[in-house]
């Protein structure tokens, strides 16, 4: 298995909300199949599926999907960046986690959950610096 992820899937109780959250940051979606809402990203997709329709194409129940202890990451440039992406995402619905903060590592982050309890982290790592395309490596790219 390569080391990539092609495809981000959320599962969403109310794709009507789901959806205009993504679209009041900015985010345009492409053509799909009615019933899932998708966006491109940088090498790879996110896309929003109803809940119920997630849990059955897994043969499980939709309570046992629970919440994972997991967040998606958008890394900025900069500190302010960061503030500015916290107060949109809030403006749009997110209920802010914890508000944009220094952390022991040298970074600034936040956490927010988009309106269905997905979590997003916002980062500014002054020791990963963004490609040209904003695209993200963990050593940074020089």
């Amino acid at each position: 298995m390569e080391q990539r992820v092609s495809l981000i899937t959320l599962g969403c109780r109310d794709m009507v909300r789901a959806e205009a959250f993504y679209r009041s940051l900015g985010w345009r979606p492409v053509d799909s199949p009615e019933g899932i809402v998708a966006f491109d990203l940088i090498g790879q997709a996110l896309a929003l599926y109803p809940l119920a329709d997630l849990a059955r194409d897994m043969g499980l129940d939709e309570a046992a999907l629970g919440h994972g202890a997991a967040t998606l990451a958008h890394n900025l440039d900069t500190r302010e960046a960061v503030d500015a992406l916290t107060a949109r995402a809030e403006a749009a619905g997110a209920a802010v986690l914890r508000a944009p903060h220094a952390v022991f590592w040298g970074g600034y982050i936040a956490y927010v959950a988009d309106p269905e309890g997905h979590v997003w982290e916002f980062a500014c790592n002054p020791f990963s610096k963004l490609g040209p395309n904003c695209e993200f490596r963990w050593n940074g790219y020089d």
